[in-house]
């Protein structure tokens, strides 16, 4: 017999954009998207998020508050924001606290040495604040589009 009980998301405060600190715990009640991005302003992470961005009305319709994450500090995080023009907040998670307790920091090889990063990984929370969705290893063409499909049906 399995066992199918939910994962509650784990909880976490961390600094944001706009003066904000997020609590997720704070957020039960509403579907919350998480994304993990490896950097700021690098080509992947940039249409990763400005999917996000062109989605985020259809998000806002579905119940969700979208929030992207990377080890970024506030400084890169509030230009990459104004850059794009996000609608949403970047949570800045530079002691790998939200990165640890979701397990998406990895060894990856960066031009032949092995460093540690971020993969790209999104969460979809449903409003009890449990996983509803996790997806790993993400390729950015059609994963907000997917995310938001699922979102739309819970």
């Amino acid at each position: 017999m399995t066992d199918t009980s939910p994962i509650a998301a784990p909880d976490f405060s961390l600094p944001a954009t706009g003066g904000h600190t997020v609590t997720l715990s704070e957020l039960k009640g509403s579907k919350v998207v998480l994304y993990f991005y490896p950097k700021d302003n690098t080509p992947g992470c940039t249409n990763e998020s400005a999917d996000f961005r062109d989605l985020h009305a259809d998000f806002v319709k579905a119940g969700c508050t979208v929030f992207g994450i990377s080890r970024d500090g506030m400084k890169s995080h509030e230009r990459f924001k104004e850059k794009l023009g996000l609608p949403f907040e970047l949570i800045s998670d530079a002691d790998e606290i939200a990165c640890g307790a979701f397990d998406v920091i990895r060894l990856k090889n960066m031009y032949g040495k092995q460093v540690r990063g971020i993969e790209r990984s999104t969460f979809l929370i449903d409003a009890e604040g449990n996983i509803a969705q996790a997806w790993r290893g993400v390729k950015v063409p059609g994963h907000a589009q997917a995310v938001l499909a699922l979102a739309q049906t819970l």
